[in-house]
């Protein structure tokens, strides 16, 4: 990972010119074998990419429903309190259809990522994480662990979020 937290995977491979030749298999280079990673490797790898996301996330407005009482839209599950977030209006509207709410007006405000996790998951009662684009494919969770919401709030430090 780079110091201003983009990540940049580098290529599996290496394409070479006589890849693309055409003849026949046996005339082609047998290709190395790839590299056995082993499940340390691919927990880093892991940690990576939710680390780029994250940063991403941080960096991006979403949009975050309200309620008729002004309240932010959120999910109880798992003991955990968590904000609905939306990409875009699509990803909002894709919501409302599951939900069978796609005939009402749906009030939203547009929010920092690193304000939701820096300033609205604190304000919550007991632990809360983001859930962006809940109920889609793409959706993706920002738990309340350290390094994604304040320590104060994080349910992995012992004495936190109590």
């Amino acid at each position: 990972m780079s110091e201003n937290g983009e990540y940049i995977p580098s290529p599996n491979g290496r394409l070479r010119l006589t890849d693309l030749a055409v003849g026949e298999p046996s005339a082609m280079p047998e290709a190395p074998p790839a590299p056995q990673q082993s499940e340390d490797d691919g927990a880093t790898a892991a940690r990576r990419e939710f680390a780029v996301l994250l940063g991403e996330f941080r960096r991006t407005a979403v949009l975050v429903p309200f309620d008729d009482q002004d309240s932010m839209w959120t999910a109880d599950f798992g003991g955990v309190r968590w904000i609905c977030a939306f990409s875009d209006e699509e990803a909002l509207a894709a919501f409302a259809r599951a939900r069978g709410d796609a005939g009402r007006e749906w009030a939203y405000r547009t929010v920092l990522g690193a304000r939701l996790l820096d300033v609205m998951v604190p304000m919550l009662p007991g632990p809360g994480g983001v859930a962006l684009d809940a109920g889609s494919d793409g959706g993706m969770l920002f738990p309340p662990v350290r390094g994604v919401v304040p320590d104060a709030v994080a349910v992995d430090i012992e004495g936190a979020a109590q």
